[in-house]
């Protein structure tokens, strides 16, 4: 099956303050099929969310191309979703105007954008909470409400970096069996960034796995766990064996890095 995303041979260098050149990303290559959902995962300073910032248009790539559906983009795209780590909600506007916001700014009437946006919020489960305030939720309706205004523009591809990360595992864990449901409904091409090698292996159809800086896509693993999936394969023993396969590919990668930032 052709490849909805395509990175081909992108890097990344940055200056540093004390003018010190840092490669973030050597040549990155790597493709996600239409309605899979692929996690890259690497130790921390591998250029992972430099990655995601390359893939969304957030920053140009030195070299290298990202390619949606088959033609090259450069900037933000309208195929193109981002779901940030970072609490991304407008606190002054509540759930179901949250969700609406992409539609307004579009310029789609109001009786139609916030029917949609009602749809939505009923997709990520918080119906009954529209008209509640950020501050009014918790961390996890948060995100999800971040989620749902992202999937109401309908993007064919959706980026997510570290979506949970703030979060405790056992709301990861309820949180990733929720998301799992929603791209599974929408047949959702998804592309997450994470540090969690059990969120990866839960929710994932491929995990890419980097090297530390210059960050590379080592190796692709294929999760062959049956779909529909939840946490409950957690306990399996296949399970288990991913996570181990995984851990062994970062181990000695997690440990360059660090010793680069011990000796920083």
């Amino acid at each position: 099956m052709t490849a909805t995303l395509e990175v081909r041979n992108v890097s990344k260098t940055f200056e540093s303050d004390n003018g010190d050149r840092i490669q973030a990303l050597a040549p990155a290559n790597l493709g996600v099929k239409q309605g899979e959902f692929l996690s890259i995962i690497g130790p921390s300073g591998c250029g992972k969310s430099t990655l995601f910032n390359i893939i969304g248009g957030m920053i140009p790539p030195d070299s290298g191309e990202v390619i949606v559906n088959g033609v090259s983009v450069s900037g933000p795209h309208k195929d193109i979703g981002m779901v940030f780590q970072e609490e991304s909600t407008f606190p002054w506007r509540t759930v179901l105007d949250n969700v609406a916001f992409s539609l307004e700014v579009a310029g789609m009437e109001k009786k139609e954008r916030l029917e949609k946006a009602r749809h939505f919020v009923e997709l990520v489960g918080l119906t009954g909470f529209e008209h509640h305030f950020p501050h009014q939720l918790s961390g996890g309706m948060r995100q999800r409400t971040a989620i749902a205004r992202t999937l109401a523009s309908e993007p064919r591809i959706l980026l997510m970096d570290e979506p949970f990360g703030a979060l405790d595992e056992q709301t990861r864990l309820l949180l990733g069996d929720k998301l799992l449901k929603i791209c599974d409904a929408l047949k959702q091409t998804t592309m997450l960034i994470t540090h969690n090698i059990t969120e990866a292996v839960q929710l994932s159809d491929r995990v890419a796995v980097m090297s530390y800086r210059p960050g590379t896509i080592m190796r692709t693993i294929d999760i062959e766990l049956p779909r529909p999936r939840d946490s409950e394969l957690i306990s399996t023993d296949k399970f288990a064996a991913y996570v181990g396969q995984i851990w062994e590919d970062l181990r000695t990668e997690a440990d360059r890095g660090m010793k680069a930032v011990g000796e920083a």
